[in-house]
């Protein structure tokens, strides 16, 4: 078996480049790096976050690791062997200097963080421990009063105080201005991947599907303000929401959960979405 000396790094140079090489590696593990497909689509798409670092490792002709940042964190892909690891990293470390993190699988992340601290003399902590989850087949929650419809412009200014409230609450070390949670709303809106579940004419969770992969979509964007809970009105939208993408064609559609948050992991696996594996966020601290 070919040595890491065999090992090649390659720095693809646009998302179109990227997805041709590393696509197959990535939808070998199609639920454990629908974050990295979905994020590759959106790129191609024209859609961008901030910076970009695209980085892959080959032996011979066949991909052993891949790396991407687009936006915030580096994220580090699940199937990424060791060897292919450190030398994404020690290009990372250049190449990217500024990502103020990294994501990945639990053991992978873990070595990635070690390897880049010891290069960087950063230090580094877990921000958040999350749990990817696939669906294939909606189980019906119980019925809850109300229905599903597109979110649209007439909803932006409730949808804006959601997303900011989401970020205050689920992502506090993230959270972004109200300026910026409106500009996102108005984003998710204009592509129409945002529902809203409406109960006596009044918007009272969101959710929104967007991020595609070769044969899944991500869930996100799922809030229901504090005086709405306990309704059942997210378990029906993520419920009717998986349901639409089901319909469309898609095979899977994949969500993330912060595991400290017991509510939600339930209720996620009571409508069908099962655990695929876990992923922990790592924010660096200055040198």
């Amino acid at each position: 078996m070919p040595g890491a000396s065999a090992l090649r790094l390659e720095r693809p140079g646009d998302p179109t480049q990227f997805e041709k090489i590393a696509g197959a590696f990535l939808s070998a593990r199609e639920a454990e790096n629908n974050l990295v497909l979905g994020l590759t689509a959106g790129l191609k798409a024209g859609r961008s976050w901030g910076p970009t670092y695209f980085g892959l490792v080959r032996d011979g002709e066949h991909v052993v690791g891949v790396a991407l940042r687009a936006g915030l964190y580096l994220i580090i892909t699940a199937g990424t062997s060791d060897d292919a690891l450190r030398i994404l990293i020690d290009d990372a470390v250049v190449a990217t200097a500024d990502a103020p993190g990294i994501i990945g699988p639990k053991d992978l992340a873990r070595r990635a963080v070690q390897q880049w601290t010891a290069r960087t003399r950063q230090s580094a902590r877990v921000t958040m421990n999350e749990r990817i989850y696939a669906l294939s087949r909606v189980i019906p929650p119980r019925p809850a009063p109300g229905h599903m419809r597109v979110a649209r412009p007439t909803d932006l200014d409730v949808v804006a105080e959601w997303f900011h409230a989401f970020g205050v609450e689920a992502q506090p070390h993230l959270a972004s201005s109200a300026v910026d949670a409106r500009a996102n709303a108005e984003g998710w809106i204009a592509r129409g991947g945002l529902r809203v579940w409406e109960d006596g004419g009044t918007a009272v969770s969101m959710a929104g599907a967007s991020g595609p992969t070769p044969k899944g979509i991500r869930v996100g964007a799922v809030y229901t303000p504090p005086a709405m809970r306990r309704r059942g009105y997210a378990s029906a939208l993520v419920a009717a929401l998986s349901q639409e993408h089901l319909d469309a064609g898609k095979t899977f559609c994949f969500l993330y959960t912060d595991l400290a948050n017991s509510t939600s992991n339930k209720i996620y696996q009571a409508i069908g979405y099962d655990p695929v594996c876990d992923v922990d966020e790592y924010r660096f601290d200055p040198a």
